[in-house]
């Protein structure tokens, strides 16, 4: 196929594909989103607690954000629908930045370590990282 376009070169055109490990990235933020996702259904009670209490509405947020977990997990799974997933995912999780600040913040209320707390903010560095490159990745041929 020829590529009229100056600034994107043929090889360019043709479409990546994953490798091994960006499959394995796939499939681990597939499951971190889809057991959360299920926890906000599951204990939402627990999850509207570190939801900042300058927000409105907790449980609608927390339901929210769960439905819009499910959402993304199940689109990584389709080839035409995972790069929109993946920045739908990054997104919501820099979204829920705010309530990681907020227990750290209030930590005595969750009965968690503060360096555990603290830790979960370069382990999210490493989740967009594993969005942003596992949904980059395309089938060698077609999965339907």
């Amino acid at each position: 196929m020829m590529n009229y376009l100056p600034f994107v070169s043929a090889e360019s055109s043709q479409p990546r594909r994953g490798t091994r490990w960006q499959r394995v990235a796939l499939v681990f933020v597939f499951f971190w989103f889809l057991l959360g996702g299920i926890a906000h259904f599951v204990l939402t009670e627990q999850e509207m607690r570190i939801v900042p209490p300058s927000l409105p509405d907790a449980r609608d947020i927390v339901l929210i954000a769960g439905f819009f977990e499910l959402l993304g997990a199940f689109g990584l799974l389709l080839p035409w629908t995972r790069r929109a997933a993946g920045w739908g995912l990054f997104l919501l999780t820099l979204c829920v930045t705010p309530a990681h600040l907020y227990m750290i913040h209030a930590h005595e209320q969750f009965g968690l370590p503060l360096w555990l707390l603290w830790l979960r903010l370069p382990v999210q560095v490493v989740l967009l990282w594993l969005i942003v490159w596992g949904s980059r990745w395309r089938a060698a041929r077609p999965l339907y």
